[in-house]
């Protein structure tokens, strides 16, 4: 059985899901690996990967030597260490690209980001974290170095609340348990996801000031498309360029992007 730990990434692997029969613990495993590999990381050894996930060193050895055997992993014997090879970056690009709700959004966001002079991004869930899927750049020369692939946390970023207020109660609330720690910090997430929730309620928008970043304000929308993946907006910058006085106004616009992008997907 996978072990579980609260920061690694099998975690998102339910025992439910272990001893589910048609559930293969083996291939989890080794996903598990490929989902360990952080933007910036060099290359990883055989105990990081285990550090990371939470499965034992003999186990991420012969998980580690399958896929580089299988072209998704290359190792270096000069480090001892292993880094994503082109092969498993084609399966991300494969399915970005598959992704529809991109191409329909872009120019929308760009035009939004060009007004407002900051970035506007669409993510997705993924584990306890959002996953930019488009992002573009306004015009300020203050950016937050968030690209295409960047994960950033759910639980205090605009967008991963924006999703979160989607969700109905029962949904939020095992997220909540995964994303939370039954601590004073954790106590403090859910109060500011509860905030968000009614902000979301009353407005339609959620806003996020420092709480992601100290220096970063943003505001975030959920865009529920019909039979599709949930996802979420975001209008975000440095507190500098995007101040508080004016979260109203890109949450406002922000609202009417997301129905412009439903209606052109033909979800309204």
């Amino acid at each position: 059985m996978m072990r579980k730990r609260k920061d690694s990434v099998v975690a998102t692997a339910t025992l439910a899901d272990d001893q589910d029969p048609r559930f293969v613990t083996a291939l989890a495993r080794g996903l598990s690996v490929l989902r360990a590999f952080r933007r910036g990381d060099i290359g990883l050894g055989n105990q990081e990967l285990a550090d990371r996930t939470g499965l034992a060193k003999s186990t991420i050895s012969r998980l580690t030597y399958t896929l580089s055997r299988l072209g998704y992993l290359e190792y270096s014997p000069v480090t001892g260490r292993y880094s994503l090879s082109v092969s498993a970056l084609a399966l991300g690009f494969t399915a970005l690209g598959g992704i529809a709700v991109r191409d329909v959004a872009r120019p929308m966001m760009q035009e939004l980001a060009d007004r407002v002079g900051c970035s506007v991004a669409i993510g997705a869930p993924d584990g306890r974290t959002m996953v930019y899927i488009e992002h573009c750049r306004g015009s300020s020369p203050l950016h937050i170095g968030i690209e295409v692939g960047s994960h950033i946390r759910m639980a205090t970023s605009a967008m991963g609340r924006a999703y979160l207020a989607s969700l109905d109660p029962a949904a939020r609330e095992r997220l909540l348990e995964e994303l939370c720690f039954p601590d004073e910090a954790g106590q403090s997430i859910r109060e500011g996801v509860q905030r968000s929730v009614e902000q979301y309620r009353q407005n339609g928008y959620v806003t996020s000031v420092g709480e992601w970043k100290q220096e970063v304000n943003s505001v975030g929308v959920p865009l529920v498309l019909h039979g599709a993946q949930t996802y979420a907006l975001n209008c975000g910058g440095s507190a500098l360029i995007l101040q508080t006085d004016m979260l109203d106004t890109v949450g406002r616009d922000l609202v009417e992007l997301a129905t412009r992008i439903r209606r052109a997907l033909g979800s309204v």
